[in-house]
């Protein structure tokens, strides 16, 4: 485990730890946040796993002075607050039974059984306290190949939870080697279990969806979900074209990924509706998509909505006329969200009231953007009525 890994120090989740130890069990770093480091990715959460059932990580860690909540004890998850840091503590678990979309867990003490029933051999990884990394599955070869593999047979891990299908690519786009391709066996047996994928709700593919299009590149994995038939799945009507040209037009000019941006160029039918967008999301989508595909200037845009908006429509209409982005113009639509328009309504009225006044205001402020913001206060007010 590398020394910069801050987590395996600190002192709240060294606490946790303790606590759990003091009992007699044993207790693991977990999954995420031993992955992560060991590539040297960020660290968001901290997960652990431990021999003990909920009711004793409770007892221990309140005995502790920590604070013990039950977010999730059927499925043997406890949160432990520490110093107002959160870490899940997990028990060692085994499904007994699943359906697709929940599993019915019976709690093991063989962390063996744990590493089997994750979905991913990277994702298998454990540390103890020391760094010292364990390894049930074989998950850390796969891990330093940045080869993304299902534990085992590929189609029972699928047909236990069909998320699973999603989170193949979101992980393949994150973490994968886009150099050696994709595992066969994961994609057959993805593409057989494509009907599952209509059990998942809308929020937990609109989830999955997001962190995948929030990655640098997922050009790779996208082409592979549309090959497969996930994609029209789970967006009917959705095309990888314009995307992947958007994705290479942002890398032309360093422009960071945009998850909506990117979803309004993948385009499909009742997308926000779909995968559930919030209502500040599906505003941003829609601004997005009229700015991209219908005949509004995108310096208005800008000006508008601000330039990080408009430089996402401007990468689709590049991608759509297979074009790459002019960095002048982007520094055109950062110019534009920092204007301010000089006329306001009090400078028409009397002269304009009502419909006339807002018909006014739009006639001049589509003159001053078509002028490059030009035109000042005296120009705009002399202009003649159309």
């Amino acid at each position: 485990m590398p020394e910069d890994a801050p987590w395996l120090v600190a002192p709240d989740a060294r606490a946790v730890w303790d606590a759990v130890v003091a009992g007699g069990h044993q207790i693991f770093f977990v999954g995420g946040c031993v992955r992560n480091a060991l590539l040297g990715a960020p660290v968001s959460d901290v997960d652990l796993a431990t021999s003990a059932v909920p009711s004793e990580v409770i007892k221990l860690v309140v005995a502790a002075g920590l604070k013990a909540v039950p977010t999730g004890i059927e499925h043997g998850t406890i949160t432990v607050v520490s110093d107002g840091t959160s870490y899940e503590v997990t028990t060692f678990r085994r499904d007994v039974e699943t359906d697709g979309r929940r599993a019915v867990v019976a709690f093991s003490t063989d962390i063996v059984d744990d590493a089997r029933r994750r979905d991913f051999t990277m994702n298998a990884l454990y540390a103890d306290a020391d760094g010292n990394i364990i390894d049930p599955l074989g998950g850390l070869n796969d891990l330093r190949a940045r080869r993304v593999r299902f534990i085992e047979d590929a189609d029972q891990r699928i047909r236990e939870d069909y998320l699973r299908a999603l989170r193949y690519f979101r992980f393949q786009a994150w973490y994968g080697d886009s150099t050696e391709g994709m595992d066969a066996d994961a994609l057959a047996a993805i593409g057989s279990n494509l009907s599952g994928l209509g059990t998942l709700s809308s929020e937990r593919v609109g989830s999955e969806l997001r962190k995948l299009l929030s990655a640098p590149d997922p050009s790779m994995a996208l082409a592979a979900m549309a090959q497969t038939g996930v994609l029209g799945t789970i967006l009917p009507g959705s095309d990888t074209r314009f995307l992947l040209l958007m994705i290479h037009g942002a890398e032309a000019i360093g422009a960071p990924p945009d998850w909506i941006g990117r979803l309004v160029a993948l385009g499909g039918a009742d997308v926000p509706e779909r995968l559930r967008l919030g209502r500040a999301e599906q505003r941003r989508f829609e601004t997005i998509r009229r700015a991209a595909f219908d005949d509004v200037d995108v310096l208005e845009t800008a000006f508008d909505y601000g330039a990080d908006l408009a430089l996402q429509a401007y990468l689709i209409r590049c991608a759509i006329a297979e074009s790459l982005p002019d960095p002048a113009t982007t520094v055109k639509i950062d110019r534009a969200a920092a204007q301010i328009f000089p006329i306001s309504a009090n400078d028409l009225m009397p002269a304009y009231t009502g419909p006339a006044l807002g018909e006014r205001l739009a006639q001049l402020k589509a003159a001053w953007i078509a002028s490059g913001f030009a035109l000042g206060k005296a120009d705009l007010l002399a202009m003649p009525a159309p």
